[in-house]
């Protein structure tokens, strides 16, 4: 007769236990991940002469530039301060997704968390 592997009741509690901590961490990752679709991060390069707006979901919501700095002579410039706020905001966002998951996650790296 084959012996079967049986849950002692100490290790269903402790099963329990843990199924309620991880229900409680992933109610607290999509608390965090609402949070970050609802932020808006503003960056500017040039001095403020090209700002951009973005939600946490990575979506530009507005470039301000301004037509001081508009040189038909150097489009160049303006494509690099747009491309330096541009990567600024994604920057500022994927920090601030790795900050409040680390915090849930104590600092474990997750592959596909963020």
């Amino acid at each position: 007769m084959a012996k079967g592997n049986k849950f002692t009741g100490g290790g269903s509690v402790k099963m329990n236990t843990a199924m309620r901590q991880v229900q409680m961490m992933q109610e607290e990752m999509e608390r965090v991940q609402k949070e970050l679709e609802e932020k808006v991060i503003e960056t500017s390069a040039g001095g403020g002469k090209v700002k951009v707006e973005m939600r946490g979901t990575k979506e530009i919501t507005k470039i301000t530039i301004d037509p001081e700095i508009v040189d038909p002579e150097d489009t160049e410039m303006l494509e690099d301060l747009v491309t330096v706020a541009v990567n600024d905001a994604i920057r500022q966002i994927e920090s601030a997704a790795e900050e409040g998951m680390g915090a849930i996650t104590g600092g474990l790296n997750i592959p596909g968390l963020f």
